[in-house]
């Protein structure tokens, strides 16, 4: 069944296709009426059994798998995707009324995450099709690195020349270290002109992966005091000015910038929701897009047509209400062989596909475009006009700087500034170094009610709820080929690590006052929409059972006793509940949040290792063991 959401005088820009999934649903409602009828049986034969404690347990935790089940079917229950249609869209509007995009791309350390693939995506977003003038991206370097801040000048430069070729010549796959593969070369049938661009640019990748290979190896110095390092010089990356440096501008790339926020030991950074805060202020002042797209360090666009495939959603709905934000579904590149791991989230996204029949897919972080005035605290219901916004509650919400008051008050009344207006970023440094301060947030909603919220190493998820509980929705978009491609963790331990650090996240939200059920009592957040986070956000509590669960054969084997059905008793199937990484990484973030209640231990935001598989700056590796599964 198809679902037309524009007027039907004119083809829409996208349609939501729900599926028809009966079979699934009885599958699910066979499966539940299995765990229904195994909790009955454990009621009825509980007066029979000599040793009670593990009936009792066992029952306990098979209550929870069935509480659990019946969750992700609330979930599963509508399976829907939205199309786009972007061909659509350039013959209905012209291009200098598609609205300005602040891009933000955001790194923590240059060696667990590495210059070279963070300059891939930087490379990749900047040969976007999309208007050049209508698009700022910013670069946030958490780690202050040096090495960070010369690879991306060095990839400005190279930009001036691979962004041009990428669309002269309809380039598809727009970062360098996926297009110049070791045993790629032009095809035959390629004009003569091409075959030599295409040899050039691939020298010229070669040789700025080099060059940040080896700036990588030596430290940087300062002997000349008119270097643009030397306020790098001696920086410690946990204390430190704020460094802001327009890379590009006036140029027929979009404008390039340079950010690293203040940080000082007194103060909390706030993790990768304070980078994205000072991200929206420095960006509030210098640029003030309308829209604003966040995207990991090592997610490339895989899909150089993906910003009119956002458009068609963000324009394409008569009332802002029904889009609040669009996400677009993480997917990686080169993961091991099978997903051992369940890197790959295969089974998670099939699930959040019935989330389009509620209020819609959760933030997940990154590729998402979101509406400046959503992040800035707006609701679907405030009618904000500029004559009756007062200066004291603009200076009460977003600080003391007059310059983000100024475009604050623009986006809140829904009157944007127009490029050819626009100040030249350069002149205005000064005003975004206020702003990048550590201790700029004082006093402000800041992390509160407007930005990205803190409480929660999950900030994204936070940041959804709440966004969700003022009664916006949401939209996946899925565009073939995949919009983005990132790195999955390729280890073990990496793994763990990233889910450890989720569960937390989802354990501090789910005692913080943004809990689901606070929402839908007090905010606009749908019934159904608040189990479906309680779904994510029970990750960490769900460990314990499974844990007990997965105990129970081992202590019943010690004390004589039994849990499961004797061979004579009538009993049905149990379903295979134990998973290894419920039963550490979910339990050790489920349990550093419980120290971190008692007092004994603070919250660490850990950095997940990215892994680069490149040869001689331009391709894959070809180790024969690569994609092996192992530890």
């Amino acid at each position: 069944m198809t679902i037309n959401v524009q007027d039907s005088k004119s083809l829409p820009l996208q349609e939501k296709i729900v599926h028809n999934n009966k079979t699934a649903r009885a599958i699910e409602l066979i499966i539940l009426s299995f765990l229904v009828s195994m909790l009955v049986y454990r009621i009825i034969s509980f007066k029979d059994q000599n040793h009670n404690f593990p009936w009792f347990l066992a029952f306990l935790c098979e209550s929870w798998f069935t509480f659990i089940w019946i969750l992700s079917m609330n979930i599963k229950w509508n399976q829907s995707y939205t199309i786009t249609y972007p061909e659509r869209l350039l013959e209905r509007v012209n291009e200098f009324e598609f609205p300005a995009v602040d891009i933000f791309v955001t790194t923590a350390d240059p060696i667990l995450e590495p210059c070279i693939i963070t300059m891939n995506t930087v490379l990749s977003l900047l040969a976007i099709e999309y208007p050049t003038n209508k698009l700022a991206l910013y670069l946030s370097d958490d780690a202050c690195s040096p090495l960070t801040y010369y690879s991306f000048v060095e990839t400005t430069k190279f930009a001036k020349l691979w962004v041009p070729f990428c669309k002269k010549y309809n380039i598809q796959v727009r970062a360098p270290f996926r297009y110049f593969t070791s045993n790629s070369t032009p095809l035959e049938d390629d004009c003569l002109e091409f075959q030599h661009q295409w040899k050039k640019m691939k020298n010229l990748y070669g040789d700025l992966y080099k060059k940040i290979e080896v700036a990588a190896q030596r430290p940087f110095t300062c002997d000349d005091p008119n270097s643009e390092f030397v306020v790098f010089c001696d920086v410690n990356r946990s204390d430190h000015q704020a460094i802001i440096k327009v890379i590009s501008e006036n140029t027929d790339l979009p404008i390039v910038i340079y950010i690293s926020r203040e940080k000082n030991p007194k103060h909390h950074h706030q993790y990768k929701a304070g980078a994205m805060n000072v991200l929206t202020r420095v960006s509030g002042v210098m640029t003030n897009a309308p829209l604003m797209l966040n995207v990991d360090c090592d997610m490339y666009a895989n899909n150089p047509q993906v910003f009119l495939h956002a458009m068609c959603i963000l324009l394409g709905y008569k009332n802002d209400q029904d889009c609040g934000f669009v996400q677009i579904p993480q997917a990686f590149h080169d993961g091991l062989k099978d997903d051992p791991f369940g890197n790959q989230l295969a089974n998670y996204y099939y699930i959040i596909n019935g989330l389009g029949a509620l209020q819609g897919i959760f933030y997940m972080g990154s590729n998402c475009f979101h509406r400046r005035k959503v992040i800035y605290g707006l609701s679907p219901n405030d009618k904000t006009k500029s004559g009756n916004i007062r200066n004291e509650d603009i200076h009460k919400v977003f600080g003391k700087s007059f310059e983000l008051r100024e475009s604050a008050a623009q986006i809140l009344s829904r009157s944007n500034p127009k490029i050819e207006n626009r100040t030249s970023p350069s002149t205005l440094i000064d005003a975004t170094i206020d702003v990048a301060g550590c201790s700029y947030e004082y006093g402000t909603d800041w992390g509160k009610k407007v930005g990205w919220l803190y409480g929660s190493t999950s900030e994204d998820i936070l940041t959804g709820i709440n966004i969700h509980g003022k009664g916006w929705k949401s939209v996946m978009c899925s565009p073939e080929p995949l919009a983005f491609l990132g790195c999955a963790p390729s280890t073990f331990p990496s793994s763990l690590i990233q889910q450890k650090r989720w569960a937390n996240g989802l354990t501090e939200l789910l005692l913080s006052d943004k809990n689901p059920l606070l929402l839908t009592m007090k905010g606009n957040l749908w019934f159904r929409q608040a189990l479906a986070y309680y779904w994510i956000c029970l990750w960490g509590v769900r460990s314990i059972l499974e844990i007990c669960y997965a105990f129970l054969p081992a202590y019943c084997i010690i004390t004589g006793t039994h849990f499961l059905p004797k061979l004579s008793e009538m009993a049905f199937i149990i379903p295979r509940m134990g998973r290894v990484i419920a039963m550490t990484s979910w339990f050790y973030g489920f349990l550093s949040v419980m120290l971190k209640l008692m007092g004994l231990s603070k919250t660490v935001f850990e950095v997940t290792q990215k892994e680069h598989m490149l040869n001689d700056g331009v391709g894959y590796h070809n180790d024969k063991n690569v994609n092996r599964f192992y530890f």
